[in-house]
């Protein structure tokens, strides 16, 4: 055994071990030792979006994941952990436009040094299940899958309004547009009408929703952003009849709050609606209007918060109920893609619409009024918009009506005249998955001039990607690959061209995690190996993906299952969301409005004597420099700090161990350079007390509860209390206070004053495999080397990685004695042990005796004696 720790050789002889012995490889159905089947646990990370390089965040999250797997390995389970990349996307497709080479090149260079990265960590990863989601035997089945859900009509084509990025030339999803701009280009985001392909997941809204209620190990705050994106509402679907070149139409609208429809005073359509083209026809203040609205997003996020516009079209529809002329406007926050793109306009019981009205001097007509609250039409208040304790008034009939009662009786109404019913509508819309992007999976279609959209035979899958083109961002390069797009039509074999749409990478990151399952299969998507371990017992990643790749995931799994390719409803059954991992950024305004980030190692910073920055500039110029303060790590901030640096300093086992003991693991955590320095002490004196009880644990000596010492009993009960609370906290993935666990143990070791005496030697050999065992999970080298080098492992026949889970010992936290502070006048002046189980007067007795109280009661007799059972003594004198 090497006497001082040398992290390099030990984490490299571990590691070359685990390689060779391929201990990581999951297998189906595997046996314990009495032959019994283990019970299966199947634990994920997210997978990461190859960008090539790691940073302490990926770390954190990545040892989490590690640590669960081999806590339950010890526990007895069958546990698979698998890792891949998400490895399709705009990313790519930027990079290479900026270095000019394939997507293909930059994504598995990276690929590669990311994984190089992640080898040095000892993650228990089952490499044998890797899942690249850009190469042809997984998109295949994305292409196939697309082509069953075309079958069943959950996939189809429609021409829509969409978010378009004229910079990146693609679609946006609502959730990439941020403050009406594209969330990668930052150019502000046009809309256009083009046609593509979606996937009908509102489909299976009502199941989506009440399904959650399944999801018990889910966080309560991302069951409710799923319940809040997918939307129920209940409400009326109703028109305004209209007339216009002699036809008679109808504007459709659909309302929550058909309680308020007598307060209407003007409609609103969407800029695109087919009624604002007609009336703008010969009128080029309204044709003006129309193409400004062309330039916002369509995410209702920006819709809510941007400046309400709109104008006047001299056009008036019948209100359904009066018959009372209604005027109609053109509104810049009504969404086509919402509803029928036609929105009631109630400015008295509507903020959106008061704000509206009061802009453009529009009617207010108060229609809900609550006891003891006043109305006023030139300031809003919340109540205006209150469900609960409001009735109607000004309504005629309705008058005195309640909510409920007023949305049934309107609903009544409207149905009997054949303008309206009450309906249920969701939130969520369909999944457009079209892309106008090279690097993606290529839908499976062929458009022939003569059939239309055909979709290709599932003979001819995959449709093959080609890796080699190189874009120059003036669009998607597949439409100017011959090779790509020249084919023939599968139904009348005329000359036709390929789809170069591809799909959102969310279908990628959908079902990978049961790809891990079968990763071989080549007969289909998965195989009855995806029956053993699905569905996952715990999923780990970030809040950030609490809506839509979760939704997607549950939304893929059901369809999936009424293929008959899976057995069960949901895919997780458990989701831990971590904390981010935090770091100082600093940075320099520039003159265009931008800004210029630094690495730490670019600056000089000045502290004062509390350790806060006073004065930082940069090296390269020695001009000032602004702190960013604390931010998550990322590379766009240039805050990250790379395992590469911390392992090479203090070794994997530290970074891993920070990382832990940073902080509780479902809250953000700020880095700390002195914080790993204290951790690899931590390691560094773990190591020199193995070193120095190698001779007392070679020995080996059995425990005798009757030899042992006080002393000797103290500590063992120490240990054992640090390891039940540890325990405790691994069931629970608090693994911060795990470190501290482990760290009180070796405090408790390092005390022991007398190491020669039969029964300590015992304790110590115990105690010590305790503390390794405890702490493995998190610190595998270190741990396993001094288990293999003390003589443990031989002792049990088997490595740390498959060694039993400590036990705690019970009759251990029993305390034999029991120690009290003894006060005088309630001051602290001393302490006494006394027998546990002592009557009062054995404890006041002992406390009497004790030098300390007869020197601080100075010869005065006790007039008072006050004990807590277990606590303290306090004499009054």
């Amino acid at each position: 055994m090497r006497e001082t720790y040398d992290p390099a050789e030990v984490e490299s002889v571990q590691q070359a071990h685990w390689r060779k012995n391929d201990v990581y490889r999951a297998v189906e159905n595997a046996l314990d030792a009495n032959g019994k089947p283990k019970k299966k646990f199947y634990v994920c990370s997210m997978l990461p979006y190859p960008s090539g390089k790691l940073h302490m965040g990926h770390v954190r999250n990545y040892t989490l994941n590690d640590v669960m797997y081999r806590y339950l390995r010890m526990r007895g389970m069958n546990v698979m952990t698998p890792m891949g990349w998400d490895s399709f996307g705009l990313p790519a497709e930027n990079a290479a436009i900026a270095k000019k080479v394939a997507p293909s090149k930059w994504t598995f260079s990276n690929i590669a040094d990311m994984k190089s990265q992640m080898e040095p960590l000892g993650l228990a990863f089952d490499w044998s299940r890797e899942v690249t989601t850009c190469k042809p035997d997984y998109y295949r089945w994305n292409q196939w899958m697309f082509l069953k859900m075309l079958e069943k009509g959950i996939a189809y084509r429609k021409t829509q309004i969409v978010n378009w990025d004229p910079v990146d030339h693609t679609v946006l999803a609502n959730e990439q547009v941020i403050d009406g701009k594209g969330w990668r280009s930052g150019a502000p985001v046009e809309k256009r009408e083009i046609p593509g392909y979606y996937l009908g997941i509102t489909q299976y809204a009502e199941e989506l929703l009440k399904d959650l209620d399944q999801l018990e190990g889910w966080p309560e705050q991302v069951r409710r952003m799923q319940e809040h994106w997918i939307g129920k509402s209940y409400g009326v679907n109703f028109a305004f009849p209209y007339e216009i070149d002699g036809e008679k139409k109808e504007l459709r609208v659909y309302t929550t709050r058909p309680d308020t429809i007598m307060g209407v005073t003007f409609a609103a359509i969407a800029a695109e609606h087919p009624l604002a083209e007609r009336l703008a026809k010969d009128k080029p203040e309204l044709q003006a209007f129309i193409e400004e609205c062309r330039k916002g997003s369509v995410s209702e996020a920006d819709m809510a918060s941007m400046e309400k516009k709109g104008v006047r079209t001299g056009f008036f529809v019948k209100h359904p109920l009066t018959g009372e002329p209604v005027e109609v406007w053109i509104g810049n926050y009504v969404l086509m893609s919402y509803g029928e793109g036609a929105v009631m306009g109630v400015p008295s019981h509507d903020e959106r619409d008061f704000a509206f009205a009061l802009k453009y001097g529009l009617p207010i007509t108060q229609v809900i009024a609550k006891e003891g609250h006043e109305y006023d039409n030139t300031v809003w208040h919340d109540w205006y918009a209150d469900k609960e304790g409001t009735y109607c008034i000004n309504s005629g009939k309705y008058n005195g009506l309640n909510f409920e009662e007023a949305r049934e009786a309107v609903a009544k109404d409207l149905e009997a005249l054949g303008l309206g019913r009450l309906e249920v509508q969701y939130r969520l819309r369909d999944w457009g998955i079209s892309r106008q992007r090279y690097w993606g999976t290529p839908i499976p279609i062929i458009n022939c001039p003569h059939c239309g959209p055909v979709p290709v035979p599932e003979k001819d899958l995959p449709v093959i990607l080609p890796d080699d083109l190189i874009p120059d961002g003036s669009g998607n390069p597949l439409d100017k690959d011959e090779r790509f797009l020249k084919c023939t039509c599968p139904k009348c074999g005329a000359e036709a061209k390929r789809e170069t749409d591809t799909m959102d990478t969310f279908v990628d990151s959908s079902w990978y995690y049961m790809r891990y399952c079968s990763p071989d299969c080549e007969t289909g998507m998965v195989d009855e190996r995806n029956d053993y371990w699905m569905p996952m017992d715990q999923y780990i990643g970030g809040i950030e993906h609490a809506v839509l790749h979760l939704l997607y995931a549950r939304f893929w799994t059901k369809v999936m299952r009424d293929l008959g390719l899976v057995k069960f409803d949901e895919p997780f059954k458990r989701l831990f969301t971590q904390g981010m991992l935090t770091s100082e950024c600093y940075y320099r305004e520039l003159p265009g409005g931008g800004k210029r980030w630094f690495y730490p190692s670019e600056l000089d910073i000045e502290y004062d004597p509390k350790g806060r920055p006073i004065k930082i500039t940069a090296k390269e110029d020695g001009l000032p420099v602004i702190s960013g303060g604390i931010e998550k790590m990322s590379k766009s901030k240039n805050n990250v700090v790379e395992p590469s640096v911390i392992i090479g300093k203090y070794g994997a086992d530290t970074a891993r161990a920070f990382v832990m003991f940073a902080g509780p693991p479902d809250q953000s955590a700020a880095w700390s350079n002195s914080g790993a320095e204290g951790t690899f002490r931590f390691m560094r004196r773990l190591w020199n007390f193995g070193y120095s009880c190698r001779d007392i644990i070679a020995e080996n000596i059995p425990l005798n509860v009757n030899e042992l010492s006080h002393e000797d009993k103290a500590v063992r009960r120490d240990i054992y209390t640090s390891l039940k609370q540890a325990l405790f906290d691994l069931d629970r993935m608090q693994y911060n206070t795990v470190v501290s666990a482990a760290m009180k143990m070796l405090n408790t070791l390092e005390g022991i004053k007398k190491r020669d005496a039969k029964g300590t030697k015992a304790v110590i050999n115990e105690c010590f495999s305790v503390l390794l065992r405890t702490l493995y999970p998190i610190a595998p080298h270190i741990t396993a080397q001094l288990f293999e080098d003390l003589g443990y492992q031989d002792r049990i026949g088997t490595s740390i990685l498959d060694a039993s889970v400590p036990e705690v010992d019970t009759n251990a936290l029993i305390a034999d004695e029991i120690k009290y502070v003894i006060q005088i006048n309630g001051k602290l002046r001393g302490e006494i042990n006394v027998p546990a189980g002592s009557d009062k007067a054995t404890v006041e007795a002992a406390a009497l005796a004790n030098p300390d109280a007869q020197r601080f009661m100075d010869g005065k007799p006790a007039r008072k004696i006050i004990i807590v059972p277990n606590k303290l003594v306090n004499i009054v004198v």
